[in-house]
């Protein structure tokens, strides 16, 4: 059982940056690829980026690619997502979530574990 906690959330005006993140209970937090998916209002939730095991390898959406930057610290149980160029189709609840196994998925369907979720806001 793995337990989730995002923070970092918050307002941000359009060009500027966040850094969101998730901190994972347990011990075995290095053997789980780790996520995160954002939902807006009114749509679904959608894949943002992803990360292996050991941090070795990621995957980004599109929409995100070279403006988002996902990392892990397994010392600190901890994944973060670097947000920079802050758009304003960005603004969503965010997610991370866990993945039983090392490899990297990037569906919702392949994720085991969610967190309660944290709001970016973008001003424009």
């Amino acid at each position: 059982q793995v337990q989730l906690v995002e923070s970092g959330g918050g307002l941000v005006q359009a060009g500027g940056s966040l850094r969101l993140s998730c901190a994972a209970s347990g011990r075995t937090f290095s053997s789980y690829a780790m996520g995160w998916f954002r939902q807006a209002p009114g749509k679904e939730r959608e894949f943002v980026a992803a990360i292996n095991w050991s941090g070795g390898s990621s995957y980004y959406a599109t929409s995100v690619k070279g403006r988002f930057t996902i990392s892990r610290d397994n010392a600190k149980n901890t994944v973060y997502l670097q947000m920079n160029s802050l758009k304003p189709e960005d603004p969503a609840v965010y997610y991370c979530a866990a993945k039983n196994g090392i490899r990297i998925g990037m569906s919702l369907n392949d994720y085991d574990y969610w967190g309660q979720g944290t709001q970016v806001t973008v001003s424009s």
